[in-house]
């Protein structure tokens, strides 16, 4: 078997060399034959697609956290190469919603060992950009934006941008054209979800499944200002979800218009700013390494 291993060194301020040099240590005590490409933020998608190209692995490891997955599976979307996930983000969010282990090197004996493919949705946004987990309109995108400028790494980080924008929430108003009808909304925060919670833990689309060819258009109407600090701060249970100010949209397709040019995070990168948005869903898109009873738990 040949693995590469897809690794982002700044991911989440946690340094990968102890679990490189333990996977490394692995590889060869089973005589898998690997490689490592590690993204520099510099012609990162030439590179990957040129080592796949050459390398050309039966399977990949994403090390990292929920950008570094897309970032993976967008690189391995036209090859088919089944992928997993090692948890080393700053909330590995993506890894949670999926059962991923959170022992990275337990993580990554499930990748060498499993046959045990799942067939992960991809969502496309205006045609160019994608998300597997959740992208976002409003507060979370901001906070992701004063994030990503920051050197720091982490939640303490996330945490401090969280509060800070809280103080200036906007209210969005969008029209949502799907399923052949035209909905206007309004609220602080519109979200493109394959899948159930935030990195923290927050759930915002609990009818999310991120394997059944649809997303969720789930506009937050209003949240109580302490709520959002504690949910910047810690994980929440199931307990947290707010019924009555979030509405949930299921669809395959989707056309937001918005009241003026906002400003676009996809699974924790920041797009730009846009005042219309088309989505669609890739049902499949992603040929992801998992396990029997992680796939049961994703779908119940």
């Amino acid at each position: 078997m040949k693995l590469l291993f897809v690794v982002n060194p700044i991911s989440g301020g946690v340094d990968k060399k102890p679990f490189l040099r333990e996977a490394e240590s692995l590889c060869n005590n089973y005589g898998i034959e690997y490689s490592i490409f590690k993204t520099t933020g510099v012609n990162d998608e030439e590179g990957v697609k040129k080592i796949i190209d050459e390398f050309q692995p039966n399977k990949v490891a994403s090390v990292g956290g929920d950008g570094t997955t897309l970032f993976t599976a967008i690189a391995l979307l036209e090859t088919k190469i089944p992928m997993g996930i090692i948890p080393l983000g700053s909330a590995n969010g993506m890894a949670v919603e999926l059962f991923v282990n959170p022992k990275p090197i337990e993580a990554l004996k499930n990748i060498i060992m499993s046959d045990v493919i799942g067939h992960l949705d991809m969502v496309k946004v205006n045609g160019e950009h994608y998300s597997i987990h959740i992208g976002d309109v409003g507060i979370n995108a901001q906070i992701v934006e004063a994030y990503d400028k920051d050197e720091n790494r982490g939640m303490v980080t996330y945490a401090k941008y969280f509060i800070d924008e809280v103080k200036k929430v906007d209210l969005i108003h969008v029209a949502i054209n799907a399923n052949g009808k035209s909905i206007d909304k309004s609220g602080i925060m519109v979200c493109i979800c394959n899948s159930r919670k935030y990195g923290t833990g927050v759930p915002i689309n609990l009818t999310g499944n991120p394997m059944d060819g649809k997303f969720e258009i789930v506009v937050v109407k209003k949240i109580d200002t302490n709520s959002i600090i504690k949910a910047g701060l810690s994980k929440f249970e199931e307990g947290f979800y707010d019924r009555e100010n979030i509405e949930i949209l299921s669809t395959d397709k989707a056309q937001l218009s918005f009241d003026k040019p906002r400003l676009l995070q996809l699974d924790g990168e920041v797009i730009g700013k846009y005042k219309d948005i088309e989505v669609e869903i890739l049902s499949g898109g992603v040929n992801l390494i998992s396990t029997k009873n992680s796939l049961s738990s994703i779908v119940k």
